[in-house]
């Protein structure tokens, strides 16, 4: 393992065209399958970077601001944005794009976290992330201002809540 692994070697996107199997009676993707692709990407990336087995701990607060339909193509994007002694900080994008006129919209964005393996299936450490590009390093605060924004986010809500939805 090298000491150290840049934002770009974890770079990862897939496509998945969103087929009947995968959409609700509204014919838009079901909520399940975006969160199971979003798992795929990440973990992906976190493999990518750490030249590891890696396994999702866990996964911050996710919003789904704009559905994607039947017909339309998934895009998950993933990168390493931040890293601890074993774990592994990813943000994951999804985007959808309309393959008849090339338009694209932002579906929903989350941030995950991994574990790396050694060959015995116990936590192991990771490589320190690099970003040796301005994109790198932007790409990398923005993800860490963004994840902060969201997590105070979710805390305002908390705090606010009084119950009576229940």
């Amino acid at each position: 393992m090298s000491d150290t692994a840049t934002l770009a070697e974890s770079h990862t996107e897939m496509t998945e065209l969103i087929l009947p199997n995968d959409t609700n009676n509204l014919g838009r993707a079901l909520g399940g399958a975006v969160l199971h692709w979003m798992d795929i990407c990440g973990a992906i990336a976190a493999m990518r970077f750490s030249n590891r087995q890696c396994v999702t701990a866990s996964m911050d607060h996710v919003d789904f601001i704009s559905a994607i339909d039947l017909g339309e193509v998934a895009v998950i994007e993933a990168y390493v944005f931040n890293v601890g002694r074993t774990s592994i900080d990813v943000k994951v994008d999804v985007r959808a794009e309309n393959p008849k006129t090339d338009e694209e919209r932002q579906t929903t964005t989350s941030f995950f976290t991994f574990v790396a393996l050694d060959d015995d299936g116990r936590p192991t450490p990771v490589p320190r992330l690099s970003c040796p590009t301005d994109d790198e390093a932007a790409l990398r605060d923005r993800a860490i201002d963004e994840r902060a924004a969201q997590l105070e986010a979710v805390v305002e809500r908390m705090d606010d809540w009084d119950g009576s939805e229940v």
